[in-house]
């Protein structure tokens, strides 16, 4: 024992907790420092990997590829693909990493092996770097071979695997390593060298592929083929001896070709690529979908395109686009934005037509006849003027100059006439059918609705393919879901196009839908009858033919060809003309865009016609003749299935009772003919300048008969009438092939047969006509008024002005 023990014991004792407190110190250093290296070890992974901009890739409904556009970078890179082929992780693994399903990023096993493996040859032969640590190498795009990157590599690598499945760390590899030339990632590889998707190569060409990121500059198609074949063979024996294919297959794959240059990659749906891109842009979006596009359909459409323009080209017709669409969903089915020529600058085949603003001609006069419908304004079969007519500056002409002085509205329609259009739209408003248009999705009335005024109707707007198809898809949606929805207007049926599969309700255009089921299906069913072109024209007389509506259009100096096709399940728009403008003779919709459209019409399943609607309808009395609803001078009155508003119908203006003699053959008043001996008669009765034109194309139509001989004459209505010139018109008269200036034709129209017209201009006598009142003039350029004067002395006026130029 020591003698001082007690005091040792002592001194220690009170050591203990300096000790501890050091121990305590030490302890939270060294925590620290784990947890500072453990956070700087987990958050050492960046969120996101790869930055690098991908292609804009387009597939069909199917999953095959339609379209690709190269990276903003220079480099065919798919977007990121989770899905990597079997045959690509086995031959990746047994050529890369053979044991990277079973170490944690880092492989000691091959770093040993490859350490060895150098020493024994004096210099790096084989490395020692797993599949995950490759990765991180590609995401941090250094190349250079050092301790330390290895080092940075392997810890990156470990910590990945803490995050990713192997299977995740597979398609980040087979995404964004490189394969030659300006080729990254096994999607672009394989289009690019086979012209066909991964998940469809055998295992020679998946073999092939698989070696060339280990040394994408040495191996490259086209070049070094003896370096590249001994490297693919070598990688099947090894698939091979690990029994992941059999020996049979492996000598098989060694017969297929290695791939040469790089092939060009699909370009079926270019302009809507096009279209995919700029939304893209916009909405920052992924640069890879799903479209809803029908590749056969695409490409057999594209093909009647193609055909068809190889004609149109021979008369200056460079470009023509077609849309198809599905009416229950608004799919798009086929987008042809152009022809394909993109190696000939001058066809501009790059420009995308489907949303280029373009003049619709008289594509939207069915529109307007369904809102007048649909409004109460007329009845299918009501007469409308159809004389010449001049509304300020403005003096609308039908296509082939001719009048039928009234037409049933349906039949003007279906041929589509001019003037009965603008008459329909004066009495409906240019500015309610705006909005109208506005509402059914016509996303490109930009200015005000009186800068277009009544030449709306005849194409005085630009609309794009892709909303007018819209538009009629969803009045077909609207007539389709009619029985399903009782006959109340469902704004979800009307929305616009879409190309890609939508995952949520689509947002309709308009709460306030503007036409009602019953008006469309009137609407749709005078379309059927517009004659169509060819051989098309006997449809009729086959019971196999399909009932389609349709419409052509024809814009102002022939340089736009419209036509739109409906039935209950699809929708077919086609357009052509020149991207440019420019206007070509014979560029007219039934002509150029009709033929294309009964051709693609073939492509599609024929279907049975839209259904007669069950709800929202009314039975009104029309009067035969006129087309109006009847009022009570009407002789003959059908009541008829009609649209809901029918009975706001203004009643038949045309029909009046009119007094006749005895015999019945001449009309009469009190003043020459006793009340008891006359006959009254309903008659069916129109303007002068109607009845001129009218009882040339009507044989059946019976004049007003004259006044009895001593009767004092109480017209209604007009008795004279100037066709020609309208008021205040503006003539230019050319010059005869003598150098004289030619004659000016002028028309007035008589109520009476027979009647005398004494015409003077400027208070100067010109002459007299009767029964055929027609005169030629040649008045001096400048301002002038004609006076045309009976033998009762009704009179009419009317102003006008010769140019001296045009």
């Amino acid at each position: 024992m020591y003698p001082d023990g007690g005091f040792y014991m002592s001194a220690l004792l009170k050591n203990i907790p300096q000790r501890f407190q050091r121990l305590r110190t030490r302890t939270k250093i060294l925590l620290f420092i784990f947890l500072a290296l453990s956070a700087g070890f987990w958050l050492s992974l960046p969120g996101k990997l790869f930055h690098a901009p991908t292609s804009y890739v387009l597939e069909d409904k199917d999953g095959n590829l339609l379209s690709a556009g190269i990276a903003a970078d220079g480099q065919w890179r798919f977007p990121y693909n989770k899905n990597v082929p079997e045959k690509f992780i086995a031959c990746i693994t047994t050529f890369e990493d053979r044991r990277f399903f079973k170490h944690p990023g880092v492989d000691p096993v091959a770093i040993v092996r490859a350490i060895t493996k150098n020493i024994k040859n004096k210099g790096v032969v084989q490395g020692g770097s797993t599949i995950t640590m490759q990765v991180m190498r590609l995401s941090r795009k250094d190349d250079r071979r050092s301790i330390w990157n290895k080092i940075k590599e392997s810890i990156l690598a470990v910590r990945l695997e803490m995050s990713y499945s192997k299977k995740e760390i597979l398609a980040l590899y087979a995404g964004n390593a490189p394969f030659g030339s300006n080729i990254v990632g096994l999607d672009a590889a394989a289009w690019r060298y086979y012209g066909r998707s991964a998940d469809k190569l055998s295992w020679g060409e998946m073999a092939a592929l698989a070696v060339l990121p280990n040394a994408p500059a040495l191996v490259h198609p086209g070049k070094n083929r003896d370096v590249l074949l001994k490297k693919r063979n070598r990688l099947l024996d090894e698939l091979v001896n690990t029994g992941k294919i059999d020996a049979k297959t492996g000598e098989l794959a060694k017969l297929e070709p290695l791939p040469d240059e790089p092939l060009r990659l699909p370009q079926h749906a270019p302009h809507l690529l096009q279209r995919f891109i700029k939304e893209n842009k916009a909405l920052k979006q992924e640069t890879k979908i799903r479209t809803t596009i029908d590749a056969n359909l695409q490409k057999n459409a594209a093909r009647i395109l193609q055909q068809h323009q190889s004609v149109l080209k021979g008369n200056g017709i460079n470009n023509a686009c077609a849309l198809v669409l599905d009416v229950e969903t608004g799919n798009t089915l086929a987008y042809l934005g152009n022809i394909a020529d993109a190696f000939n600058k001058d066809m501009e085949a790059d420009v995308d037509v489907i949303s280029a603003p373009r003049s619709p001609g008289s594509a939207l006069k069915p529109v307007l006849y369904a809102s007048m419908l649909s409004d109460g304004l007329i009845l299918p079969q009501s007469v409308i003027p159809d004389i010449p007519t001049q509304i300020g500056s403005y003096s609308p002409k039908n296509f082939d100059l001719s009048y039928d002085g009234a037409v049933p509205a349906d039949r003007a329609l279906s041929r589509s006439l001019n003037v009965p259009a603008v008459k329909m739209l004066q009495q409906y408003k240019y500015q309610r059918f705006y909005e109208t248009l506005q509402q059914c999705g016509i996303s490109t009335l930009n200015r005000s609705a009186d800068t277009y005024g009544l030449s709306l109707i005849l194409g005085g707007c630009e609309v794009t393919m892709w909303d007018i198809a819209g538009l009629y898809a969803s009045m077909a949606r609207t007539l389709n879901h009619q029985t399903k929805n009782h006959g109340k207007p469902d704004p979800a049926d009307f929305h616009p196009p879409n190309y890609k599969p939508q995952t949520s309700n689509i947002k309709p255009v308009t709460r306030n839908i503007p036409l009602d089921a019953t008006s469309i299906w009137f609407t749709f069913q005078a379309m059927q009858e517009v004659m169509r072109p060819g051989e098309e024209g006997l449809w009729q007389q086959f019971s196999s033919s399909q009932k389609i509506a349709w419409k052509t259009g024809t814009s102002f100096g022939f340089r736009d060809g419209w036509a739109i096709g409906v039935t209950p399940k699809n929708v077919v728009a086609v357009w052509v003309g020149n991207t440019d403008g420019e206007g070509r003779p014979g560029l007219i919709g039934v002509q150029t865009a009709a033929p294309i459209l009964f051709d693609i019409f073939r492509l599609l399943p024929s279907n049975k016609w839209f259904d007669k609607p069950k709800y929202n309808f009314s039975f009104v009395p029309v009067c035969r003749q006129s087309g109006y609803r009847a009022g009570i001078d009407c002789p003959d009155v059908d009541t008829l299935f009609m649209p809901p508003k029918g009975n706001n119908v203004l009643q038949c203006p045309y029909h009046k009772i009119i007094h006749l003699d005895a015999t019945g053959t001449y009309r009469v008043t009190e003043e020459c003919e006793s009340p008891a001996s006359m006959q009254h008669k309903s008659w069916f009765i129109l303007s002068p300048a109607m009845e001129y034109y009218y009882k040339q194309k009507n044989i059946d139509y019976i004049p007003l008969p004259a006044f009895k001989p001593g009767c004092t004459a109480s017209e209604p209505g007009k008795l004279i009438e100037i066709i020609y010139p309208q008021p205040d018109a503006k003539i230019y008269v050319p010059l005869e092939i003598t150098g004289e200036r030619g004659r000016t034709i002028f028309t007035a129209a008589h109520r009476r047969a027979g009647a005398k017209i004494f015409w003077s201009m400027d208070d100067a006598f010109i002459g007299t006509t009767q029964n055929f009142h027609q005169i030629g003039l040649n008045p001096a350029p400048g301002k002038h008024i004609i006076t045309l004067v009976d033998e009762n002395g009704v009179s009419v006026s009317r102003q006008f002005e010769i140019l001296d130029k045009q």
